[in-house]
């Protein structure tokens, strides 16, 4: 370590980069868009990661290599930190406590996420920031805010942990009118100087506790989206975690505490009025009028956690200026994504449904109360999570459970526990056929009116790629069934 350290505290966009050394530890989609900004920039980057991914991530490397990046992908590759470095960008999945992480520490390093990144890097003129983040409903919600703001004519885009990194984003020569930007605990964890101009926190529960090391540090990362927040900090009444998270965050005087709640609206709140959703926050005389913001019957499902995330994300949009007529219509023609309780076909009377997203037992309990009856398909890496409190409020819906992946056990302790006159089978077969072999079980425990839904409460990394692989692979097993039907 011979060279003298360059202090990147006041580096942004406009800046010159030359002569920064920094390390990219992870070259997944934000590690190798942290690494093209920052070669771009004119930094020395040193991109790393102990695996060396499939073809498209070695063609990635190829280019950033041709670029003058040194990229080193392999086993060992992330073991120690290099020297003379100034800067130290991490993946968000990456804990504090990895070695090369811990290297930085020790040596005063400072370590950023891709979204700090992304935010020092913002122009002059930059798009204001409105950020959502919670244990269950983001990418819905940052969906319906993306197409809100589209349907009042704004050039929007949902980023972050919805799948284009805010980075790329930030950078786009064209610009944005507004970025409606998803943020995980993980990125919140190494996120500090954002201000976002609005806010929203939608439910806090049990979550990547293994990760951050227990629930208070859990949520703490999560109440980072409220610290300098400049317009509106947006909380879930029904949660008063998230009142709390606002009523200690350090934001920009004037900020206001706007709720959303599935009731009456208060003062300050949106809500739903003789269903319909109602704006008692961003009118003239909160005190005597409500905006009409659109009706339940307008969203893709009236499931109460659906109306929960239309509410955030309505408040979201109207914290910008946007009008209810587009509030309205941007609900009206929003629809989900793959593998967020989506309907795959009823066979026999008996619904299907991929709801793969629900990776954690709050979101697993969102979709049983959606459904009368189910025969719930459960199970994976629990990350720490327990299951009593869902299987308390959902046993009376559970017509039987099907578990698989390597936490079964604790599901099926609960399930024990609490309701015991559940039938449970545990399914332990190949990956090639895992899912033939648990929708046919499945499909033997269902009665006409039930509903066979894959909301595993879990991780899928055990026996899957991601949760889309294992949504997929759930709904190829249901076509192939049907076909037999």
């Amino acid at each position: 370590m011979s060279g003298e350290r360059k202090d990147v505290s006041s580096l942004g966009r406009e800046s010159s980069w030359e002569g920064v050394r920094a390390v990219v530890a992870g070259f997944g989609v934000s590690g190798f868009s942290a690494a093209d900004t920052l070669t771009h920039l004119g930094a020395e980057v040193i991109a790393v990661d102990e695996s060396e991914g499939d073809r498209e991530r070695r063609e990635k490397a190829t280019l950033l290599q041709i670029l003058g990046a040194d990229v080193r992908l392999g086993e060992g590759a992330t073991a120690t930190l290099p020297d003379d470095v100034d800067l130290v960008v991490t993946s968000p999945g990456w804990r504090p406590s990895t070695p090369l992480l811990m290297q930085a520490a020790d040596r005063r390093i400072p370590v950023w996420g891709d979204v700090e990144l992304a935010w020092r890097l913002r122009g002059p003129d930059a798009a204001p920031w409105l950020v959502v983040t919670g244990t269950n409903g983001k990418t819905t919600t940052v969906q319906m805010l993306e197409s809100i703001l589209l349907a009042a004519g704004r050039r929007a885009r949902a980023v972050g942990n919805v799948g284009t990194p805010v980075l790329e984003a930030v950078m786009d020569p064209a610009g944005y009118d507004v970025l409606a930007v998803e943020l995980s605990s993980f990125q919140l964890h190494w996120t500090s100087s954002m201000s976002p101009e609005s806010a929203a926190v939608l439910n806090i529960a049990p979550d990547h506790y293994d990760w951050h090391g227990g629930a208070e540090p859990y949520t703490a990362a999560k109440g980072r989206a409220y610290e300098h927040v400049q317009r509106a900090c947006v909380y879930n009444v029904a949660d008063p975690q998230t009142r709390r998270l606002v009523e200690e965050a350090d934001v920009v005087e004037g900020a206001r505490a706007i709720g959303f709640t599935l009731g009456i609206p208060g003062l300050s709140e949106l809500g739903i009025v003789d269903g319909l959703l109602a704006d008692r926050a961003f009118v003239e005389n909160r005190a005597e009028q409500a905006a009409e913001l659109g009706s339940v019957s307008d969203l893709y499902s009236d499931a109460s956690h659906v109306v929960a995330n239309a509410l955030a994300a309505a408040a979201l949009a109207r914290a910008h200026g946007v009008e209810p007529k587009a509030v309205r219509d941007g609900l009206r023609t929003f629809r989900p994504g793959p593998h967020r309780v989506a309907e795959v076909a009823s066979i026999g009377d008996v619904r299907y449904v991929d709801d793969s997203k629900a990776t954690n037992p709050h979101a697993a309990l969102a979709s049983l109360q959606a459904v009368p009856r189910a025969v719930w398909i459960a199970g994976g890496l629990a990350k720490g999570a327990t299951f009593d409190d869902l299987v308390t409020q959902a046993r009376d819906r559970l017509r039987a459970v099907v578990l698989i992946g390597r936490d079964r056990a604790v599901i099926a302790d609960a399930l024990t526990r609490h309701a015991p006159e559940v039938p449970v089978l545990e399914v332990e077969t190949g990956q090639d056929d895992l899912m033939d072999r648990v929708v046919e079980v499945a499909s033997s425990l269902a009665d006409a009116g039930d509903t066979v839904l894959l909301a595993p409460g879990c991780a899928s990394m055990d026996q899957f790629t991601d949760y889309a692989h294992r949504g997929e692979a759930f709904t190829d097993a249901v076509r192939r069934l049907a076909e037999r039907a």
